[in-house]
């Protein structure tokens, strides 16, 4: 270590930067794509029409479904179509033994569509990074502390970044690279901070379980119901027997429903036809900032009386799920998603130039050195083209893979997950193969013509490739980040002046 704090912090950001900087570029990259995740879902399955039903005529378009071919059945679900979705889907059974059928809104029969890990996959990756078990969200959490040491060791050895993100120079080589990352990295310090702690807050009690542990001897269920402070509504008990009996007008509910909680995302039926019937209605994720999932309002089956209400939350839940909802995003429409989603790109440009600034800087160096040290310096910059120019071919080819797959075939999720890795893995092989400049410049040159050709993909796969339109903004936004990676293909094929840093800034930038 350094004499000095910040030769010593230069030090800890410049290397522990780099050792967890190419998976958190993984994880904000996947990250800002499942902003719209739900819209990459409904790209991948074309088969969903476009509709305008209310959410009245959907439930008795699934009612009729239920009634028709899963009348026994002691459990009915119904998910309602929304703004961002138009898939109107039946279940019956719980969770983990349900079956789950989507169908067409204008004739209530099941309508086929197609197997596809989905924008969900995004997601998924974006906090488990498809490890197995709990094993990826314990790897993301030490990931995420390690950005906050980043960011706040980069705060203090750039004393003078808030003058220096005024100062862009371009094509000069490594002070270019340092002023690009200093200013992504002054211009969303609020969100980097906010972003990276409420990642962590999510999982509070898989990475601090002692408090639980202590309180409800590690019974989580008893833990969650503990965190609901007094219904809305006081509980009404019933006592009844379980006979025949009809299930009760659901548009006066439906209503009543949205009326206190407002958009609806779906209804639960449990014992449907019989006098213990129970319904309970959803609102849809997002509602508020505060993330809210399950609850809802309780009628009973039969009479339409309120069981219960919306449950309101403690304060200090409620502080824990508004910190939540910040980080998912799911609060204020299309127009806060595009601002995640616009926000998660520059930070993903900045640990990008944070990588890149490591190699430029000691590229001279590394070159006069023993065979050993260029070996490593190799495979660290073949690191990089893989986890940026590597990963963003990947994400596209899932999507190509999604359209080129044939329909019917088996295991099809599995396939397409098989597209993604697979292209990554090449692109590790092709940068370790390939001379530097050139794996970049291919790399990027095929993510960006694979982006901006998206629409064409959907012209000749597709039967009404943009009947939906978040199908269309999918391919509208892959066609800008498609100019964005070929316009990087060509400044990445620019001669650059290499210029040391002046001694005086030199430390900013110094990691050994």
């Amino acid at each position: 270590m350094k004499q000095t704090l910040t030769q010593s912090l230069a030090w800890l950001h410049t290397w522990g930067g780099l050792i967890v900087g190419w998976l958190l570029f993984a994880i904000f990259l996947t990250g800002s794509l499942a902003v719209f995740d739900q819209e990459i879902d409904n790209w991948m399955h074309p088969e969903l029409p476009a509709h305008h039903l209310t959410d009245e005529q959907a439930v008795e378009r699934a009612l009729g479904y239920l009634r028709e071919h899963k009348p026994d059945a002691k459990q009915w679900g119904i998910s309602l179509p929304e703004e961002r979705s138009p898939e109107l889907r039946a279940s019956t059974g719980g969770r983990r033994d349900g079956v789950s059928v989507t169908l067409d809104p204008n004739t209530g029969e099941v309508l086929p569509v197609r197997e596809s890990a989905g924008g969900r996959f995004f997601f998924l990756f974006h906090f488990t990074l498809f490890m197995p078990g709990m094993l990826g969200i314990y790897v993301v959490g030490a990931l995420a502390m390690g950005m906050l040491a980043a960011l706040i060791s980069g705060v203090v050895i750039h004393k003078k970044f808030f003058k220096e993100f005024f100062t862009f120079r371009p094509a000069k080589g490594q002070r270019s690279w340092l002023d690009a990352h200093n200013a992504s990295a002054v211009l969303l310090l609020p969100f980097h901070l906010m972003i990276t702690y409420s990642g962590l807050a999510i999982f509070l009690v898989i990475y601090m379980p002692a408090a639980m542990d202590a309180l409800f001897d590690g019974n989580r269920e008893a833990f969650f119901k503990a965190q609901d402070a007094a219904p809305a509504v006081v509980e009404v008990k019933r006592s009844v027997t379980s006979e025949p009996a009809p299930l009760v007008a659901m548009g006066p509910l439906l209503a009543k429903a949205r009326e206190v909680m407002g958009p609806l995302s779906g209804v639960s039926i449990t014992n449907p036809g019989m006098s213990d019937a129970v319904i309970q209605i959803r609102p849809i994720l997002g509602n508020r900032i505060a993330l809210i999932k399950g609850g809802g309002m309780r009628f009973d089956g039969v009479t339409g009386e309120q069981l219960s209400g919306p449950t309101e939350m403690r304060a200090s839940v409620l502080t824990h799920r508004v910190i939540s909802g910040m980080h998912f995003a799911q609060f204020g429409g299309y127009s806060m998603r595009w601002v995640y989603f616009i926000c998660g790109l520059i930070s993903s440009a900045m640990i990008a130039t944070g990588l890149v600034l490591f190699t430029v800087k000691r590229r001279r160096k590394y070159a006069s050195e023993s065979r050993v040290a260029q070996g490593f310096y190799h495979v660290i910059e073949a690191l990089n083209v893989t986890v940026m120019a590597g990963l963003s071919l990947a994400c596209i080819a899932f999507l190509w893979g999604n359209h080129l797959l044939p329909v019917g075939m088996a295991e099809r999720r599995e396939a397409e997950l098989s597209v993604f890795f697979g292209v990554w893995g090449v692109s590790l092989v092709h940068a370790l193969l390939r001379p530097r400049m050139h794996a970049w410049r291919e790399q990027l040159a095929l993510a960006g013509v694979m982006c901006v050709a998206l629409p064409v993909l959907s012209l000749f796969t597709v039967n009404q490739p943009w009947a939906l339109h978040s199908r269309m903004g999918v391919e509208l936004t892959a066609i800008v980040l498609g100019g964005i990676l070929m316009w990087a293909c060509w400044k990445v094929s620019q001669p650059q002046t290499e210029r040391a840093p002046r001694k005086k800034a030199a430390v900013l930038a110094e990691g050994n």
